[in-house]
């Protein structure tokens, strides 16, 4: 297994304060308890620019300031944020952007990068986080009825993630030409493994 790299720290720190400064633009909803936010933007840019490892890094960062009080999701901290009733969301974090990562570092750049990314995006940047986000949602608020928590945890919050994982795709697709996540990973695999460099298109 490579070795933590400096590089790869600093970015998961500098990661873990976009997800926070993202996590501040929110949209009430009157019929739920879940905001609309751009966390889950953070939580894919995360993955899919620094990678499995250091993605998921960023992500448990942020869970851990929560933790230990800071307000750090929109302005709340402590552990009633990490019981409330958008934790199985917080929680499916960390899980998303490993995979997401995991997705990404295996990666050639080319020219299906977009949709690649795109998929990974949609199915464990957004779908993924669902099941566990709507059954604690309705187990911690007592909804008595699937229908009632899908509502209130997911349908309204599916355009706004196919938007969040079309705008990640792109942003990390033209990212990767100019800063391949082996840079960040120090690797001698995957894409562009011959130099530390991109290749020069002709």
């Amino acid at each position: 297994m490579n070795k933590w790299t400096t590089r790869g720290l600093i970015f998961s720190a500098l990661f873990a304060g976009v997800m926070i400064a993202l996590s501040f633009i929110k949209i009430y909803l009157p019929f739920s308890a879940v905001p609309i936010t751009l966390q889950t933007l953070a939580v894919m840019l995360a993955g899919a620019v620094l990678g499995a490892r250091y993605g998921t890094l960023a992500v448990l960062i942020v869970i851990g300031l929560a933790a230990a009080g800071f307000p750090v999701m929109g302005g709340s901290g402590g552990i009633a944020v990490l019981v409330g009733p958008t934790a199985g969301y917080i929680f499916s974090w960390p899980v998303a952007a490993f995979l997401i990562g995991l997705c990404s570092q295996r990666m050639q750049q080319n020219k299906y990068t977009f949709p690649k990314l795109l998929i990974a995006n949609t199915l464990f940047g957004a779908l993924l986080v669902y099941p566990g986000g709507v059954w604690w949602l309705a187990h911690s608020t007592g909804m008595d009825s699937l229908s009632k928590a899908l509502t209130a945890g997911m349908w309204p919050f599916i355009p706004g993630d196919l938007v969040k994982a079309v705008l990640c795709a792109g942003v990390v697709t033209a990212v990767r030409q100019v800063y391949p996540v082996e840079r960040i990973l120090n690797s001698d695999s995957g894409a562009w493994a011959e130099s530390d460099h991109p290749p020069v298109s002709r």
